[in-house]
């Protein structure tokens, strides 16, 4: 008799802890789904206050009348004197760095804020998306393929009814990237590898199965996770769970809808915490706990060396995208690895790696 109430008794306590189990597991996932569409509303509001700053910016610009007269006279020094000053008062007053050009009607750049060396290089091969002005006069901003990849508003300039070519204000996702990293999720903005021979300055670019990462200032920890798994099986189910991280898709679009590449979002599992559960009825900026939540990103950021766990193969693969804030500890952590490397190994290092600048000074 007892041993049959023991039967009965361990029959509810497993059946109770499976329920249990289940249960938990289907708030688990439906949270996961709500931070997932949560993520994309923000993306969405993100990229639509960027474009629309950006548009501000470009229509302002396009009524300058220093401007418009350097572009009929094709004065390009003086063009590029009025964009680069009015963008260095811009980043004085508000510590915004804005890049912005001026496209001549034949496509051609006329001037660029951040430097005066490509002026009368020709665009028409690498800007498609311009041919929308041949039927529009309106402005456009939008996502677009170019020699990079980045949100453009674009404004065409006219003077006395005469069209002279465009004013672009351009976005290359770095507030974006910078704004979700804050809430502890680390975004991944990869364009198709099909437009690599459009953008010729992405070519040295990481590239993670059929895609190229377009933002800088991309987190490289979770680039080995992102290599293990399949895109297609992403992008179809829109979320995975590999090596404790959550995974997920947007698909990115170009101004014509087209689909030319994906957002996607990377959320260590142990931050789940700092997301409230879905039946909770706020915006997701209330859903974070953003103090604690960033304190946490910030001390693993930057109290820990985030570069010590680095392999010298691949301290020196990201040396050229690492941010300028970051480089002190990077090159801290590089020096302290290579300087336990013979001569004979660093000199093979070098070969492997296409080091082909002059050495001064003597290898230990």
């Amino acid at each position: 008799m007892l041993r049959s109430l023991l039967y009965v008794f361990v029959f509810i306590v497993i059946t109770i802890m499976v329920v249990i189990g289940y249960l938990k597991y289907q708030v688990n996932d439906q949270k996961i789904e709500y931070i997932l569409d949560q993520c994309t509303l923000s993306l969405e509001s993100q990229l639509k206050n960027e474009q629309m700053n950006a548009l501000e910016i470009a229509v302002v610009l396009s009524k300058n009348e220093g401007l418009v007269n350097a572009l009929e006279n094709d004065n390009e020094d003086l063009g590029y004197k009025i964009l680069s000053d009015i963008m260095l008062s811009i980043k004085t007053n508000t510590n915004r760095y804005i890049r912005t050009q001026i496209i001549t009607s034949e496509y051609n750049i006329f001037a660029r804020s951040w430097d005066n060396v490509y002026a009368g290089m020709p665009l028409e091969d690498y800007r498609t998306d311009l041919d929308y002005f041949k039927t529009h006069t309106t402005p456009r901003t939008s996502i677009e393929v170019g020699r990079r990849l980045g949100i453009k508003a674009t404004v065409p300039i006219y003077k006395e009814g005469v069209f002279l070519g465009f004013i672009e204000v351009i976005d290359f996702f770095e507030s974006i990237t910078k704004y979700f990293s804050k809430q502890g999720i680390d975004l991944y903005v990869m364009l198709e590898d099909k437009y690599f021979d459009t953008a010729i300055l992405m070519q040295e670019n990481l590239t993670v199965d059929r895609y190229i990462v377009s933002n800088r200032n991309y987190n490289f920890n979770h680039i080995q996770t992102l290599n293990k798994i399949d895109f297609k099986t992403l992008k179809v189910d829109r979320i995975l769970y590999v090596d404790n991280k959550y995974i997920f898709y947007e698909t990115m679009n170009n101004g014509e809808g087209q689909t030319i590449g994906a957002f996607v979002f990377v959320l260590p599992e142990k931050y789940l915490d700092y997301f409230k559960d879905p039946e909770d009825d706020i915006s997701f900026l209330v859903n974070v706990t953003r103090s604690s939540l960033y304190d946490v990103v910030k001390e693993e950021q930057y109290q820990n060396n985030m570069y010590d766990k680095y392999s010298v193969d691949s301290l020196l693969y990201i040396k050229d995208i690492i941010a300028k804030e970051d480089r002190e500890l990077f090159f801290d952590e590089a020096y302290k690895k290579l300087d336990a490397y013979s001569k004979d190994e660093l000199i093979q290092l070098m070969l492997e790696h296409k080091i082909i600048k002059k050495i001064d000074g003597k290898i230990k």
